[in-house]
């Protein structure tokens, strides 16, 4: 959930360098989404280290593994443009690409099946995504409204896999020095999609004659967040967030292309710092609980999905560092 909501977002971040002043609805909306979502920036890399964990599998609904993750580990690397605004600065068209890499190291592998223990050599995937978004603003009841279609297409390293699509409605309901509100409704063009239509609310409140603030994303995340030292900020809470990538299967019991969709809950702690106004760097270190890891056919629904992981909760640790070219002082 957390990548369709940035892909509809994403175009709203080149909104504070293209805006007019006399349209500050525009900045300070472009403001928020870049300032909460570090892959909406220019240019974003992060890499992530997950702890050990235990995991139990069934395929086709049958037992089918228990074994050990010993290592787990996530590199992502994020890139958005606007390359095209209207002279009113209403309608703007965002390019975007996305890449990522895992990788996974098992200690021993209990088979039901087999009843044997064996070991599995260190496996990779790669992932890479593209999109293509049109946004555009007006004003409804004298509130702003945001208007985004995404075209997005995926795949592995052998070649794409899937093209997808959501449209969305956005509302701002409130905006005060303090507090910040919108509702909406995001439409998922996606046949492997189980709810079509999932709402959007995001609440952002800064408490009275205090440095704390709290910002709620539903359904992808909690967060108090406070400054913390010169241009420092520290935060604590919990997101929601998805992992998927393709797998290339050949086997007795899968052959084809597949997808690999995990849930995951991340509770912990955040810093970050902004070096310059266009530069900034963050480290996270917390709790992982993995919700579900399910593979489905390509293009499938994930609850018809042939394989079903469940895993320990393990610890993780993620850095850091984007550059915003609009950012400005």
């Amino acid at each position: 959930m957390r990548t369709k909501i940035i892909c509809v977002l994403v175009v709203c971040a080149s909104f504070k360098a293209m805006a007019q002043e006399k349209e500050p609805a525009m900045k300070t909306l472009g403001k928020a989404i870049v300032d909460k979502f570090p892959t909406t920036r220019t240019f974003d890399v992060q890499y992530e280290q997950l702890g050990p964990s235990n995991y139990d599998s069934d395929l086709f609904g049958n037992k089918f593994e228990r074994g050990r993750i010993e290592n787990h580990s996530r590199f992502k690397a994020a890139f958005n443009l606007p390359f095209y605004a209207s002279e009113s600065k209403r309608f703007v068209l965002t390019s975007s690409l996305r890449y990522k890499y895992e990788r996974y190291d098992f200690g021993n592998i209990y088979n039901y099946n087999s009843t044997q223990t064996y070991t599995r050599s260190t496996e990779d995937f790669h992932y890479w995504a593209g999109a293509v978004s049109a946004t555009y603003i007006t004003s409804l009841f004298k509130k702003p409204v945001i208007y985004n279609a995404t075209v997005s297409v995926d795949g592995n390293e052998d070649k794409l896999q899937r093209l997808k699509g959501f449209v969305s409605a956005v509302i701002v309901v409130k905006r005060s020095p303090n507090t910040t509100i919108t509702v909406g409704a995001l439409g998922m063009l996606d046949p492997s999609s189980i709810v079509p239509i999932t709402p959007v609310l995001t609440i952002n409140h800064k408490f009275k004659d205090s440095k704390w603030d709290v910002d709620f994303i539903l359904p992808q995340r909690l967060l108090f967040r406070r400054e913390l030292l010169e241009n420092g900020r520290i935060s604590f809470g919990t997101e929601l967030n998805s992992e998927s990538f393709y797998l290339n299967l050949n086997n007795s019991n899968l052959q084809g292309i597949y997808e690999l969709n995990q849930l995951e809950l991340k509770s912990g702690i955040t810093y970050e710092y902004c070096f310059t106004p266009k530069i900034i760097a963050f480290v996270k270190a917390g709790a992982n609980n993995v919700l579900s890891t399910r593979i489905t056919e390509r293009g499938e629904r994930t609850n018809r999905y042939v394989y079903d992981q469940s895993e320990d909760t393990q610890g993780y640790f993620r850095v850091g560092i984007s550059y915003n070219l609009f950012q400005r002082k």
